[in-house]
């Protein structure tokens, strides 16, 4: 069984909408392309490492209807590294419609998408989402993901799509190497699926020493 690694771009306030350009997704949100002016080289460099060893894509639909219209245009630019690795892998697309899957390399996966997602995992050792904020929800619903790399920029936008937005479940994650911080303090955190679930506790038991007078 292969992993399942989820890449994400998000504010402080955990918006993750439409971080690359103002027409990612448009709709009801002003602040579209809200990533680019706080994209540094360590970013650039962090991004690129991430994508090392992947071996197939997942995407949602309207992420995907970006990606094709971009990356099989790229391989001569300054994104060559990543434009050939996206056009080289399979593409797995989760859509209730019919996308144009005139991008090498694309199947769209059936209407059981926990099945149809367990089954591209089987299939592949290092499966990437990217993005695809509806598809996460279900990702994180049924826990099938193994890790999350989290791109934490230091903005506050107060509208948009959350990263964590209806999808979430009781979930125990672990950080799986020391957080890094670029020039413009967007902060790399990198997470992997723990087992159980949160546990809680009372910070005014005796010994703790919090909210009791000495």
């Amino acid at each position: 069984m292969g992993l399942i690694h989820i890449e994400l771009f998000a504010t402080l306030d955990l918006v993750g909408q439409s971080p690359g350009g103002p027409e990612e997704d448009p709709v009801g949100f002003p602040f579209g392309g809200w990533q680019a002016p706080l994209l540094d080289e360590t970013t650039g460099a962090q991004v690129t490492a991430a994508y090392q060893g992947t071996d197939a894509l997942l995407l949602g639909r309207r992420t995907y209807d970006i990606f094709a219209a971009y990356w099989p245009h790229q391989e001569d630019g300054e994104d060559n590294e990543i434009a050939t690795l996206f056009n080289r892998v399979p593409k797995y697309v989760a859509s209730r419609g019919r996308p144009d899957l005139s991008w090498q390399g694309s199947t769209v996966l059936g209407p059981d998408l926990a099945t149809a997602v367990r089954e591209v995992r089987d299939r592949h050792e290092h499966v990437k989402v990217v993005g695809s904020l509806n598809l996460v929800q279900t990702l994180l619903r049924e826990k099938l993901f193994d890790r999350i790399d989290l791109w934490l920029h230091p903005i506050v936008l107060g509208v948009g799509k959350k990263v964590f937005d209806g999808g979430a479940v009781p979930t125990n994650v672990t950080l799986l190497e020391p957080p890094v911080a670029n020039r413009k303090g967007t902060v790399y955190l990198r997470y992997g699926l723990a087992d159980g679930t949160p546990g809680t506790g009372d910070m005014t038991a005796p010994g703790r020493g919090v909210g009791r007078e000495g």
